[in-house]
């Protein structure tokens, strides 16, 4: 023991040992990691990603650490829910491995996410909320004991959760970032090869809310959107991806839920409305068939529009408030976070993954 909190795991043994942690949700992040090696070894991808399934019976896997809206933007009400968080993807399909949800509940409120609020009744289970002295009302704006207030609750307490939380090959691979620096575009397509690179960067912006200590937006890597739960090279996991993305022809789209038109100091966060018609027109077909310019340096590829998004906000460059010389500036310097990250994946990443990283 180094320190007063533990999670131990011994795969040889099946067995896990908790110790010290206020946090139940230790007991699912262990279970996923077990699910990480196990997995694999069997032919099977497991994925830190929440998962959806349109009226044709379209799938669509959303990757995105916490803050980047994957919770949210997998809520459609257009859509059935197959799960928010943990699934695996065989050569059957896709399948969740909870059966239900872990929400955070912090400033949780009817208006803002009724799906949530709704969910919280008998058979859930709140974690480190705070209540009311004399009504026994439970408070969500209250943070006296931690910020990450949580909620478990089983699927079917979301009115449009697909039963049984399964699904077949997912059709759309969406990875969702949240650029604090403004240079990535909204929406770009990816190429096989590219989502290797991004799914194994895992980039995005740690944003006040979502870890302790965190009062302003942070730029971080958490490879394959999950690195804690990692047990074997992301390489294996990112070519697995590649894999099942070709055999079953799945599309893969890079999406910035962060700023636009400047960095976090200085400009707005892409509006809500803005990311969910890029995802209408994604499930719709629309930019499949769009045209594309490309993205210097990260040779991303951006449709040129997308219905309900105004044109000018899909080129970071077009929108960009302040000089042509400041964005080429704040672009090579994230570009520049990518490379450096990447570093420590080199010897065993595949040349082509490598080769679809930023050119400086």
């Amino acid at each position: 023991m180094t320190s007063t909190t533990s999670v131990s795991v011994n795969f040889k043994r099946n067995e896990m040992v908790i110790l010290g942690s206020e946090y139940a949700g230790e007991m699912k992040k262990g279970i996923f990691t077990v699910m990480h090696y196990l997995m694999p070894k069997a032919g099977v991808l497991s994925l830190h990603s929440s998962a959806n399934e349109g009226p044709e019976g379209d799938v669509s896997l959303f990757f995105g650490l916490s803050g980047t809206g994957k919770t949210t933007l997998s809520a459609d009400p257009k859509r059935k829910l197959i799960g928010d968080d943990e699934h695996c993807w065989s050569d059957d399909g896709i399948f969740n491995i909870e059966g239900g949800c872990y929400a955070k509940c912090i400033d949780l409120s009817a208006e803002k996410e009724p799906d949530i609020f709704n969910a919280i009744r008998f058979g859930s289970i709140l974690e480190n909320v705070v209540l009311d002295e004399e009504s026994r009302e439970v408070d969500y704006s209250d943070d006296f004991l931690t910020e990450n207030t949580r909620c478990a609750y089983p699927i079917y307490h979301i009115p449009n959760a697909k039963i049984p939380c399964m699904g077949g090959h997912p059709k759309n691979i969406i990875l969702l970032t949240c650029d604090a620096f403004g240079v990535l575009p909204p929406v770009s397509k990816l190429s096989a090869e590219q989502a290797m690179y991004h799914f194994i960067s895992g980039y995005t912006t740690k944003v006040p809310g979502t870890e302790d200590g965190v009062v302003e937006p942070q730029a971080t890597f958490s490879a394959c959107f999950g690195a804690p739960f990692l047990v074997l090279h992301p390489q294996r996991y990112a070519t697995m991806l590649a894999e099942k993305m070709s055999s079953h022809k799945a599309d893969a789209w890079l999406i910035n839920t962060g700023w636009i038109g400047g960095s976090a100091a200085n400009a707005k966060r892409c509006p809500l409305k803005y990311t969910r018609a890029i995802l209408d027109a994604i499930h719709s077909g629309e930019l499949a068939q769009a045209e594309y310019e490309e993205l210097e340096i990260f040779h991303l590829r951006l449709p040129k529009s997308v219905t309900g998004v105004p044109s000018e906000l899909l080129n970071p460059k077009t929108a960009w408030n302040g000089t042509l010389e400041d964005f080429n500036r704040s672009l090579s310097h994230v570009a520049s976070m990518f490379v450096d990250n990447f570093k420590i994946y080199e010897d065993q990443a595949a040349p082509q993954t490598l080769a679809a990283g930023p050119k400086l």
